[in-house]
């Protein structure tokens, strides 16, 4: 099986998995005992602590280890959130339509709550305009969560644009970077944000191992009150050789390079598609996560293009995997204001900067070959389709 979806995780690197074996082996022992197994165990989470949050640039102290990036997503918007409304400065939310469906269930809670939260649609090329988020601010707004980089089509938003031009004493930003973390350097927009969320699989550490930031002048109501572990932020016992596993696959991430490999693999696959009916879903170069490839055949189902992928060998998928069984189509696709049957034709590859050349181009031939089978009409004398969902 040749695998194209990387955006809903990865294998895990081989020198993190060595290093989560041997940490489970060696330092075993409960991060907050006070006896020399707990000790051990604390050394190495700090150590690493210490790593990712000079990774990113931020404070340590305002770092803390999750479950992954759901979780981080949820406590995050909730904690910030509630402080600000028991603070007495509101009740007002923005965010973006297309979130990562944790984002959305953080929402679903605050609005039962009694929070007012305006969910902004994106533009033709997947982005958010700042101006639109200013437009839409009140008086109580509180927080804004706007993602960095959309799991469905890998736009990128003008985070850093979209801060300048927010009160950041008034209002908290968070953005929700799993799918950035790894890719692209983190650190430029950590002084422009309140708080970010990231995760291990992503980049080849262990699954259920997650972290949020969230900046120490920042007030914060956890939660789950009266817990121990991570200084109050979150309950339960911490993952120490996951967490040290994580730090061992971020300290082999190397955005740049990703960047261009995944840059020079996108380029090889879209010059070898044949031309057929097909859309890309993209925003300009510069504003696109280049391993993340957002498509539609015309007039085919995208869970039908997954299911004869899957049937030649290919791995893909029709959307992020924590929404794909629900088969409603892109969320990011609705949107943008495309129709509802173009959402239902959306399908998602994504790769990475290891995935081989020959693999890519091969995946080109089946699309065509799939299309060729299934969707209506000659595809003989067709040219590839132009629209205003094509190329930005």
């Amino acid at each position: 099986m040749k695998y194209f979806d990387c955006a809903a995780t990865v294998p895990m690197d081989e020198e993190a998995l060595a290093a989560y074996v041997e940490i489970n082996k060696t330092y075993f022992g409960n991060s907050e005992s006070l006896h020399n197994h707990g000790i051990e165990a604390q050394d190495v989470l700090e150590n690493s602590r210490s790593y990712l949050a000079e990774k990113l640039n931020c404070d340590p102290k305002g770092l803390f280890f999750t479950s992954g990036g759901t979780e981080s997503n949820l406590l995050a918007i909730l904690s910030l959130a509630r402080k600000a409304r028991n603070s007495g400065k509101g009740n007002h939310i923005i965010t973006a339509e297309s979130e990562h469906t944790s984002v959305h269930s953080a929402f679903k809670i605050l609005e039962k709550e009694g929070f007012q939260v305006t969910k902004l649609n994106l533009e033709t090329d997947g982005r958010i305009s700042p101006k639109r988020v200013i437009q839409n601010l009140r008086s109580n707004t509180i927080l804004i969560s706007i993602q960095h980089i959309n799991q469905e089509i890998g736009t990128i938003q003008p985070i850093q644009e979209m801060s300048k031009l927010l009160d950041r004493k008034k209002v908290f930003f968070h953005t929700d970077c799993v799918q950035s973390f790894g890719k692209v350097d983190l650190r430029e927009i950590i002084p422009y944000v309140d708080s970010i969320s990231v995760s291990s699989h992503k980049i080849g550490g262990p699954k259920g191992v997650g972290a949020v930031y969230i900046h120490p002048d920042c007030s914060y109501e956890p939660v789950v009150p009266l817990l121990s572990h991570e200084r109050g932020f979150r309950g339960g016992t911490v993952n120490v050789p996951g967490i040290a596993a994580f730090a061992v696959a971020a300290a082999k991430s190397d955005p740049a390079f990703y960047w261009k490999e995944c840059m020079r693999k996108r380029e090889l696959f879209r010059s070898a598609l044949p031309s057929f009916p097909y859309t890309i879903f993209e925003a300009k170069q510069s504003a696109q996560l280049p391993s993340i490839i957002g498509m539609a055949i015309e007039g085919m189902e995208g869970q039908l293009v997954m299911l004869e992928c899957n049937r030649l060998g290919f791995a893909i998928s029709t959307g992020s995997a924590c929404n794909e069984r629900k088969g409603e189509g892109a969320k990011t696709i609705a949107a943008m204001g495309a129709p509802a049957a173009v959402a239902k034709q959306f399908f998602r590859i994504s790769f990475d900067h290891q995935t081989a050349d020959s693999d890519i181009i091969d995946l080109a031939k089946a699309l065509y070959g799939i299309a060729c089978r299934f969707s209506p009409g000659s595809l003989v004398q067709r040219t590839m389709v132009q629209s205003c969902w094509k190329t930005v």
